[in-house]
């Protein structure tokens, strides 16, 4: 049966409207079926919507479910901050809350409020090589958080920019590595940032990523994993989405066992929906 629910819309890695990428939350989402969901997801047409729903273990704060417009994700970075700062904002949970466990597909995510951005500890990396070849990128690694990256670093922050993919031959090598898509990262040369980052999933009718969290959690495995990561340090800012006319900002924080990422979100739409 159809009732009416809370809805918000926000933008995630931003502290303004329309820098940073944006996310659908369906609150109060318990009673909707899986079909309805992905309708609703499909229909919204952003990257990823979310489902709020009462948690089913213990430990955990609250549980979401995550779909793109054409399939349900056990994780995704973006809209596992933006439905936490959705939940705090509405009352889901607790806004006394500092720490918080949110029930999705990938298990238990820990999240952090601090200051003003969220942080989540991100599910252990699966790092492996990858034989094909991209004409732009430097090695490659098949990184998988939830979803699954290609990623490899360009010669320049500027190569990066112009970066202009054939989006059904990358659509097709994502399929050929069964991934979600392929993260490329460059420094960035400035003083704001350490890196910029591009994600596209063309296969998943996602060109183009605004501002990704798995994305750049992959950043950060594949520096670890190349035993690179002095080059930026262990924590840094990751600027995304300049060719998208958004600039969002990621930080990251990587330790010896986990990595975290995190960021401002901002609700740019309140009101209420029939689904």
């Amino acid at each position: 049966m159809r009732k009416s629910r809370r809805f918000a819309q926000l933008d995630v890695f931003a502290d303004r409207p329309g820098a940073g990428n944006p996310l659908a939350v369906v609150l109060d989402a318990e009673g909707v079926d899986t079909d309805s969901m992905q309708a609703f997801a499909a229909w919204t047409n952003l990257s990823e919507t979310t489902f709020l729903l009462p948690p089913t273990r213990p430990e955990a704060s609250y549980r979401v479910r995550i779909f793109t417009p054409r399939q349900e994700l056990p994780f995704a970075g973006h809209p596992t901050i933006g439905s936490a700062h959705a939940a705090i904002e509405s009352g889901f949970v607790s806004s006394d809350k500092k720490i918080l466990k949110q029930e999705c597909g990938a298990g238990i995510i820990e999240l952090e409020v601090d200051g003003g951005e969220i942080f989540l500890k991100a599910p252990p990396a699966k790092v492996s090589d990858v034989r094909g070849k991209l004409p732009f990128a430097k090695k490659l690694l098949r990184i998988a958080v939830g979803p699954i990256w290609i990623t490899g670093e360009v010669a320049s922050a500027e190569e990066l920019a112009a970066l202009k993919p054939d989006m059904t031959a990358l659509a097709q090598f994502s399929i050929d590595y069964e991934a979600t898509g392929v993260t490329l990262f460059a420094a960035s040369g400035e003083a704001s940032s350490a890196v910029h980052v591009r994600s596209f999933a063309p296969a998943h009718n996602i060109p183009e990523d605004p501002v990704c969290g798995s994305g750049n959690i992959c950043v950060a495995a594949y520096l670890k994993a190349t035993n690179q990561l002095e080059r930026f340090g262990n924590r840094y800012v990751a600027r995304q989405g300049m060719q998208m006319g958004r600039d969002g900002r990621v930080s990251v924080r990587v330790g010896l066992d986990d990595i975290r990422i995190g960021g401002h979100a901002v609700t740019c739409v309140e009101g209420s929906l029939n689904v």
